[in-house]
């Protein structure tokens, strides 16, 4: 059976400009005959579709404010000489002058993440939303067609079928000696938009960040996803920096214009500095440039080995971190009482 999208209104507490430049850029026709299309509601978008290119036409259609709907299309004998349509006929939106298809990806401006527990917001980048948080984040990204998303070794668990894959070295020597993956996936949507789900291997909150110019350095295991045209780097720590901040001697650093999601252990929270604060070095997630940073202790040296507390990091400037409010070193130290002892003899 073949089907047709019809949008029938504006949806609850859209902006009709809104939509109807929304409108006008998800099908690439100018402002004007956009106006023009949608001041003949009801209105046919499309038809002669299977069930799954209406589905997506009406999710796509519904995202930017419009009601549609979906309906079979009957199978009309053909009459000879028949009358012209009533006035009050729906009109198809396919008529000459009016070129919709192929349908675009979503609009970027108008892309909405629906976060769990954290007021909507408004991103510039793809369309995306975050579930299970912030015990079991869960990513799932709207990728616009024939774009790339960069992944994660291992973090893809479910996308469309007509995604397609590469693999690409990252990091080099840098990540090989830190035990993470050098590899990063590479998906693409051919053709049309396309949805992959990611899962992070860590149990904890996914944080997002639309890069534009910024440079933001991650701890190495914290990537998740970035747009194609996020760039990313291994940067070398320090001997000093490295091997005394308990973390990995390199950092990731993420620059260039586009969407970059990272991950935590335990929930994240972002904090804005302006001037100087402390932050123990488990919690740290991710920083942005221009902080300096410099790894001291507590307190003295007895305090270091006997308190329980290590040595944190003393971050200056202006901008922001990212802390995880779990330290897995923390969590391990607490579950070794747990584990069980072989007996003596």
């Amino acid at each position: 059976m073949e089907y047709k999208v019809q949008v029938t209104r504006l949806a609850d507490g859209h902006a009709e400009a809104q939509v109807q430049t929304a409108f006008a850029q998800l099908f690439r026709l100018d402002t004007d005959k956009a106006a023009k299309a949608l001041s003949r509601l009801p209105l046919v978008i499309k038809e002669k579709l299977t069930a799954e290119q209406a589905a997506k036409y009406r999710d796509r259609l519904q995202a930017i404010g419009l009601v549609a709907e979906i309906h079979p299309m009957l199978v009309v004998a053909p009459v000879p000489s028949a009358p012209p349509p009533p006035p009050h006929e729906v009109q198809s939106a396919t008529a000459p002058g009016l070129q919709l298809e192929p349908i675009a990806a979503p609009i970027a401006k108008e892309a909405v993440p629906e976060v769990a527990s954290r007021p909507a917001m408004r991103s510039p980048g793809m369309a995306f939303k975050i579930e299970g948080r912030p015990d079991f984040a869960f990513l799932t990204v709207t990728i616009p067609a024939n774009e790339t998303l960069k992944v994660e070794a291992s973090a893809m668990a479910t996308m469309d079928s007509h995604m397609t894959m590469t693999t690409k070295m990252r990091g080099g020597l840098g990540r090989l000696l830190t035990g993470e993956s050098i590899f990063v996936n590479e998906f693409t949507a051919q053709e049309a938009p396309g949805d992959i789900g990611i899962a992070p291997a860590a149990p904890g909150d996914l944080a997002h960040v639309y890069l534009n110019g910024d440079v933001i350095y991650l701890q190495n295991a914290a990537f998740v996803a970035c747009a194609g045209d996020v760039n990313l780097e291994t940067k070398w720590q320090g001997l000093v920096k490295g091997f005394f901040s308990g973390e990995s001697l390199f950092l990731i650093r993420a620059s260039g214009q586009g969407d970059l999601w990272f991950n935590s252990y335990g929930g994240i929270i972002e904090l804005d500095l302006d001037g100087d604060y402390v932050v123990d070095t488990g919690n740290i997630v991710a920083f942005t440039e221009g902080l300096e940073y410099r790894m001291s202790k507590v307190g003295g040296y007895k305090s270091l080995f006997f308190s329980g507390e290590g040595l944190v990091c003393r971050f200056s400037g202006k901008g922001k971190v990212w802390i995880q409010t779990r330290a897995v070193e923390a969590f391990a130290s607490w579950a070794h009482q747990f584990r069980p002892a072989k007996g003596k003899g």
